[in-house]
């Protein structure tokens, strides 16, 4: 297989699209999960349309390139599918009832409960900068999760358990990474995904309108355009260059809440993201200035 070029404005302009893409599946989720579109969805069938669609449109991709497939580690990728379809509907479960900005935000701390896992998973080191980045990070969630009697958001604890199993997930993506190539892995996740979504579903259907319809269908489809655009945008640049470019999925979160629904972030969302966003970005720092000693 042949490398791809090393083009950081091309690998740019790729992130910044996936994000854009992944803001719009939680602007998606958010319609099919409340009354907007019709009367509202289970998490577990945004879910499966996710999956569904998602799985389609990689098959039909795998139809037309035609790459070649290898052994695949089932192991891994039970592992993989399991955690990532867990995160996935508790996170579309969550923007049903908090702002889309807020749990976009907390789903950030995704690297943060890698970098822990893989304390005992991967038998990886961490120095006191990991560490600094992490208890940053999960400032921000407190702040976010508003610890107080009148203010307390129960719905975040989906967005930040929704972020530890993807922060899971992340570990089996690792241990895959290098094992096979980049569309296998995604044609097996979402077959998998969607076996398991299936089988969830069945205790939760209820027949969509057909503006839901092509909601799930939009779901599926930006999620193997988000995935396809990251995939192909780190295969071009250093991922400390990429990583910070992911954040703009905040922005444009943001911007999608206000257009269509009206939310403003207010003081506590936007000191919250700000500071898990000071998190990233001193974990981003420090792994680059790591790889350039």
């Amino acid at each position: 297989m042949t490398p791809a070029r090393h083009n950081p404005p091309l690998a740019a302009l790729l992130i910044v699209s996936a994000s854009a893409f992944i803001a719009g599946t939680t602007l998606l989720a958010k319609a099919l999960g409340t009354d907007t579109l019709g009367p509202a969805l289970h998490p577990m069938q945004i879910s499966h349309g996710r999956f569904l669609f998602a799985f389609l449109a990689i098959l039909g991709a795998v139809g037309v390139l035609r790459p070649r497939l290898s052994r695949p580690h089932w192991g891994l990728h039970i592992g993989r599918t399991s955690f990532g379809w867990a995160g996935i509907t508790l996170m579309f479960a969550s923007v049903a009832f908090i702002p889309i900005a807020d749990a976009t935000a907390l789903s950030f701390l995704n690297p943060v409960f890698a970098m822990v896992l893989a304390i005992p998973l991967l038998k990886e080191g961490v120095g006191p900068w990991r560490w600094l980045a992490a208890a940053v990070a999960l400032t921000g969630a407190l702040i976010l999760l508003r610890p107080t009697p009148a203010s307390f958001q129960p719905a975040a604890l989906l967005a930040l358990t929704a972020a530890g199993m993807i922060g899971m997930e992340l570990i089996f993506i690792k241990k895959l990474s290098g094992r096979e190539r980049p569309i296998q892995i995604l044609l097996i996740n979402n077959a998998m995904g969607l076996t398991i979504a299936s089988i969830a579903v069945s205790f939760v259907f209820q027949m969509p309108t057909p503006q839901q319809w092509a909601a799930l269908v939009g779901i599926g489809l930006l999620m193997a355009c988000a995935q396809a655009c990251f995939v192909n945008g780190m295969a071009r640049a250093d991922a400390s260059f990429v990583a910070p470019i992911s954040y703009a999925t905040l922005i444009f979160a943001a911007l999608y809440d206000f257009a269509v629904f009206g939310v403003i972030p207010d003081a506590i969302s936007q000191l919250g993201s700000a500071v898990i966003l000071a998190g990233g970005f001193i974990l981003v720092w420090r792994e680059a200035r790591v790889r350039t000693a």
